[in-house]
């Protein structure tokens, strides 16, 4: 592996290697990431990086894209069948830039915006002020009932009327229920709001039917092609026909240049895997993986936020232990466990520190993970978590770390990631 560039660049080389490690050692429980496949690596790195092509697919501002047309025109057409949409744009370079994208084309500087609240589930691109969108848009938040900690309809219903968006936003970056896309399609038509669903984290759970497809239900449909769906690091967006060209020139020559052709393949290598019978069983197993995994915890003495899940994801309220979310991510780091903290709904850490932490299941299982694992992965978190306290901050030198760590190593031996030859 990497021959040419071990000789050419070491530095690149070992870091790469040493990543390479990490992925194959350590268990990758964080919800945003996922482990692509071979077919997808091999696209995403192939000489399609060389050629820059600014436009679109029949009409490019350069010569010699006969070749990458057909490859763009392969990703889009997949990318509507596999979600049942009537245009697609494959070429953001992001979820964030998918989003952005769909707010230029659509609303005026200074339009407002009506989406879920960053600290509870939602996302930076959604309104917050750190993010571009906060600062061009006047941006409201709505968030979850505080008794069952999931989405309070009646109350996006009560701000829609209130403050009668320009934009409906849904989606969420931490929410582990499902949405009911019908309910916030009632809203927007009611206050005359475009509707705009980001499905980033479930849009590999949509493709395989295991989740409502908001495309039935939304006027723009945005997507990171990572985390569920398991392809190359990117965006999508899906929209209705009717707003196919304002969307297109958000993107070109409205946010972005030139595409990058490696990565639209390969994102059309992971909508074509999404559409197979494995990967429908795949999607079975990280939602059953998460179910278990989530359950084992509880069992243990964990608070699930809203109680258990419905997708790949659920948070841990670790406030019952008595540990930060910070802590906990730092110790279960050490021991080759990588999760990252969070915020839980109502929350009254600092977001730096945070209450808990945010687990996810879709990498593990593509590494083959199952039911008994999940167990194996609950005491290894929880005996874990119970050293935190215990030692000198930043000190896992301490004898009751070691079986903890050989715990990881011997389950991830059992799992490769890729080959290291």
């Amino acid at each position: 592996m990497l021959e040419a560039l071990r000789s050419g660049d070491p530095e690149i080389a070992g870091a790469i290697l040493k990543e390479l490690a990490r992925q194959n050692e350590k268990l990758e429980l964080i919800a945003s990431e996922n482990l692509v496949s071979p077919l997808v690596l091999e696209a995403q790195g192939s000489i399609l990086t060389n050629k820059y092509a600014e436009g679109y697919p029949g009409n490019r501002y350069h010569a010699g894209c006969e070749h990458v047309d057909v490859i763009e025109s392969i990703a889009i057409d997949r990318a509507k069948r596999l979600f049942g949409a009537e245009h697609a744009n494959v070429q953001p370079h992001s979820g964030v830039n998918a989003n952005l994208a769909v707010y230029l084309a659509m609303l005026k500087p200074g339009a407002s915006i009506l989406g879920m609240q960053l600290d509870m589930g939602g996302h930076l691109s959604h309104g917050s002020k750190a993010n571009i969108s906060g600062k061009f848009y006047n941006c409201f938040f709505y968030g979850v009932h505080p008794a069952s900690e999931r989405l309070d309809y009646e109350a996006v219903r009560r701000l829609a009327r209130e403050h009668r968006p320009d934009m409906l936003v849904a989606g969420a970056s931490s929410y582990s229920r499902i949405i009911d896309y019908a309910a916030f399609r009632e809203i927007a038509d009611e206050v005359g709001a475009y509707f705009m669903v980001d499905m980033a984290h479930i849009s590999g759970i949509v493709a395989a039917g295991y989740h409502p497809n908001p495309v039935e239900y939304a006027d723009f449909v945005t997507s990171t092609t990572t985390k569920t769906i398991r392809g190359a690091r990117g965006g999508v967006i899906l929209s209705k026909a009717e707003y196919g060209k304002k969307i297109d020139k958000a993107i070109f020559p409205g946010i972005q240049g030139g595409p990058q052709l490696n990565t639209i393949a390969g994102k059309a290598v992971c909508f074509r895997e999404a559409m197979t019978e494995q990967f429908r069983a795949y999607i079975s197993g990280v939602l059953e993986n998460a179910r278990l995994l989530a359950s084992a915890l509880q069992s243990r003495g964990y608070r699930i936020v809203s109680g258990g899940t419905d997708t790949h994801l659920f948070l841990v309220d670790l406030r019952p232990k008595g540990v930060t979310g910070v802590a906990a991510e730092q110790t279960l780091d050490a021991v080759g466990i990588t999760v990252n903290k969070n915020v839980v709904p109502f929350d009254p850490a600092n977001p730096q520190v945070t209450s808990g932490i945010r687990i996810g299941t879709s990498a593990v299982t593509t590494r083959g993970m199952a039911a008994a694992e999940m167990e194996q992965i609950a005491e290894l978190i929880d005996s874990t978590v119970s050293e935190v306290g215990k030692h000198e901050d930043g000190d896992y030198s301490a004898p009751a770390f070691e079986p903890l760590r050989r715990g990881v190593s011997e389950l991830c031996r059992r799992f490769p990631v890729y080959d290291y030859s």
